[in-house]
């Protein structure tokens, strides 16, 4: 049985959204999607218009159904970190999605083909938190004495809208374009890498692809970690120890195709590689 609306995934409680048969009917038809794998149209004409409030809550019912379905929480990511795509999309902050467990990808297995629907990647840092940051108001010694270590990341998001035809309020609703993640093997502590000032850059099939900075983040991955603890926490939501964030991306995602290979190379983190496996040749054993 899946919590009430107005439940946050953890059991805080949270406002109802007044349109609730909007929320129901946009989150069937992302449902759909996934269940088909079949990209759908976007789900913003079936929501309040610019109502973001009824796109989380969108999202929130898909995160408590996969709780209720047995899937484990383990972090969130965060979005809409580049001032650029902001003002694509015509906003002024991030957003943030929620991390499952099966979502993430060891390093060195394939992605299978077929498991995404229009995937991008792109190379962040990961932030693995060694305690809680409950408090509405963090600072920046809050979360670095909260953060037991730093990974370089890739993050393979998904949209569930056909084309990526997205406004805030698709992506939202669409548990921010999360698909799956991969993240590095070796743990690094905060006091050994300013996040701030590190270069990544992104290779698909050995050719450069994205480069960025730290500071291309917000600022700062940390300045990004801060919104994300203070905004859950205002939520009643915080983060928890042993939570995986996603800071946001260091630079512009590319792309994705059956067959393809990506590594980035963050400095003082280490590189991380995601595979694409190729598509199955014709006559092949099943």
């Amino acid at each position: 049985m899946t919590a009430p609306l107005h439940q946050s995934p953890r059991g805080a409680t949270a406002s109802p959204h007044p349109a609730a048969d909007a929320v129901n009917q946009a989150a069937a038809v992302l449902e759909e999607a996934i269940r088909t794998g079949v990209p759908c149209a976007p789900v913003r004409s079936l929501l309040p218009e610019a109502d973001v409030e009824a796109a989380y809550a969108v999202q929130r019912l898909h995160v408590e159904r996969g709780i209720a379905a047995g899937r484990r929480l383990v972090g969130r990511k965060i979005g809409l970190t580049s001032p650029a795509v902001q003002r694509q999309l015509g906003v002024d902050r991030p957003d943030f999605g929620a991390l499952f467990a099966d979502m993430a990808v060891p390093e060195g297995r394939p992605i299978a083909p077929g498991r995404l629907l229009q995937p991008k990647v792109e190379a962040e840092v990961a932030l693995v938190l060694g305690t809680d940051l409950p408090h509405g108001d963090p600072t920046v010694a809050d979360l670095l004495r909260a953060t037991a270590f730093a990974l370089p990341a890739l993050e393979i998001v998904d949209s569930r809208i056909a084309d990526w035809d997205i406004t805030i309020v698709d992506t939202v609703a669409d548990n921010a374009s999360c698909g799956l993640y991969v993240l590095g093997g070796t743990p690094v502590p905060l006091d050994r890498v300013d996040l701030r000032t590190v270069t990544m850059t992104l290779a698909k099939n050995g050719e450069t692809v994205s480069e960025g900075t730290g500071a291309d983040c917000l600022g700062s991955p940390l300045t990004a970690a801060l919104w994300l603890a203070s905004t859950l926490a205002g939520l009643g939501d915080p983060l928890r120890a042993g939570d995986v964030v996603l800071t946001g991306a260091l630079g512009p995602m590319a792309v994705a195709a059956e067959g393809d290979e990506f590594t980035a190379h963050i400095e003082g983190l280490g590189t991380v590689t995601a595979a694409f496996a190729p598509a199955a040749t014709e006559g092949a054993a099943a």
